[in-house]
């Protein structure tokens, strides 16, 4: 299986890797997301170490069943030959009704087929009013006319 764009990265195809990622995430669909991963990949999100593909998806089946109404925007930072550096920022409630904003930065590199090898997040979260939530847009895809996180100010 092939995961374009492939290593090494140009700009425009880095640019085209985090968005088809935010796309990805965006769908909330564990077993959809898994596949852009190696079947070996290496994660650290927060205090979880998922050790394969297998455990990702769980990872994420456990991440979006508490995070509800997820909405994601990633941003290009760098890249280098199989590396891309991102930064992000996504809003969700949870089962209480309380609006979180997380930002964060993620660190990737890419096996030669395109599927993520190692994924690296750091993360911040702090609850937010409804009212001051930025990501407003049907769930989903983030529309192409929506601001990104340089835009919003984030």
């Amino acid at each position: 299986m092939s995961r374009p764009p492939l290593p090494p990265f140009t700009e425009g195809s880095a640019r085209e890797k985090v968005r088809l990622a935010e796309d990805g995430w965006n769908s909330r669909d564990p077993a959809k997301v898994a596949l852009a991963y190696t079947e070996d990949t290496v994660w650290r999100n927060r205090v979880e170490f998922p050790r394969s593909r297998a455990e990702a998806q769980a990872f994420l089946e456990r991440k979006w069943a508490k995070e509800l109404d997820y909405r994601l925007i990633k941003e290009l930072w760098a890249f280098t030959g199989d590396r891309i550096a991102v930064r992000f920022a996504y809003e969700y409630h949870d089962d209480s009704g309380t609006w979180f904003r997380a930002h964060g930065n993620e660190n990737w590199e890419f096996a030669p087929d395109g599927l993520m090898r190692h994924r690296h997040a750091s993360i911040n979260e702090h609850p937010i009013k409804e009212e001051d939530r930025k990501f407003r847009w049907p769930l989903g895809r983030r529309p192409d006319d929506h601001p990104g996180l340089s835009d919003l100010g984030l």
